[in-house]
């Protein structure tokens, strides 16, 4: 009998095997349902995967303990939500048991009236499919008859934690030298270089590559971000003082308020918009996320190069 034989008849440790397959990072999502008698439930799921484009299939698994198995049996549809980075807070409370865990949620009803809830990465709206015995698990396919997609960054589970989606460095190619003869170089550095408009904007696009991407893992978008930054610095003054300082129409800006209102970050005054307690901590972990990208550009350069820098950018921007 060779090694490897050997091992395959050696019984599988249970939480050795959790752990390992603990490296295969997944998404996270909350699998809802709702049965002919109004009964619904919502359940913190990492199972899920695709299974066929042609009919469009996927699945999950639930264990065969769950008191909520019998709702999602019974049931003709259920909804994949597939959470972004900012709904830590809800897929915790899906994960609980024993409370109401749609209570205070933000969702609607979709086809087959399972629920579908706001602000995800991801919706898919399934028709029960099939339900096949795997082991302690029920495996559950879907028919997908409806879906959204937010291009929220989803939240992500790894290593029995909370996980967020970052580009891999080594696809991050920054072309520095995009000058391709010697002629139109010397012209470059002559003019171009010198050129403060196309400085700053190209100094604006480098250092968004990496800032970005640290702040879209929170799960807002850039427009719900710069609001709740622009609200918790107490920048504006008014409505009408949003789009110089967010930077964005108002028209996008009324769409990021309503979804920060949902997600009881803001509320709505007849002069202005106002952070909740929630919206505080928010907008302070965005100016962490803020001050550490920035301390990172900045640390080659002395405190008085900094700030005559900003100096200099203010008085540009007409901030006094």
């Amino acid at each position: 009998m060779n090694s490897y034989q050997k091992s395959e008849e050696q019984a599988i440790d249970p939480m050795k095997f959790r752990r390992a397959l603990g490296n295969f990072a997944t998404g996270v999502t909350i699998i809802t349902a709702q049965n002919a008698k109004g009964e619904k439930v919502g359940v913190t799921a990492n199972s899920f995967n695709s299974v066929s484009l042609d009919p469009p299939l996927i699945l999950w698994s639930i264990d065969k303990k769950s008191t909520s198995f019998e709702v999602f049996k019974n049931s003709s549809h259920f909804a994949v939500n597939i959470l972004s980075g900012s709904q830590i807070e809800v897929s915790n409370k899906f994960a609980k048991r024993n409370i109401d865990k749609f209570e205070g949620a933000n969702y609607r009803l979709g086809v087959g009236n399972a629920p579908v809830l706001e602000n995800c990465s991801a919706v898919f709206e399934c028709e029960l499919f099939q339900i096949v015995e795997g082991g302690d698990h029920w495996i559950i396919i879907g028919k997908v008859v409806n879906f959204q997609d937010e291009g929220r960054s989803p939240l992500v589970y790894h290593q029995g934690a909370y996980s967020a989606v970052t580009p891999h460095p080594m696809l991050r190619i920054k072309d520095s030298n995009p000058v391709q003869t010697d002629d139109l170089g010397q012209l470059y550095q002559g003019n171009l270089y010198n050129n403060v408009a196309y400085l700053m904007s190209r100094a604006f696009k480098f250092y968004q590559n990496d800032y970005i991407p640290k702040q879209l893992v929170t799960g807002f978008r850039t427009s719900e971000a710069r609001m709740l930054l622009v609200l918790g610095s107490g920048a504006s003054s008014c409505k009408d003082d949003l789009p110089r300082d967010i930077a964005m129409p108002m028209r996008e800006i009324e769409r990021a308020a309503e979804i920060l209102k949902k997600d009881e970050l803001l509320v709505e005054t007849e002069e202005f918009y106002q952070l909740t307690d929630k919206g505080k901590k928010t907008a302070h972990y965005l100016f962490d996320i803020a001050d550490e990208h920035q301390n990172e550009v900045f640390a080659k350069y002395s405190d008085q190069e900094k700030n005559t820098f900003i100096t200099i950018l203010k008085d540009i921007a007409g901030i006094h």
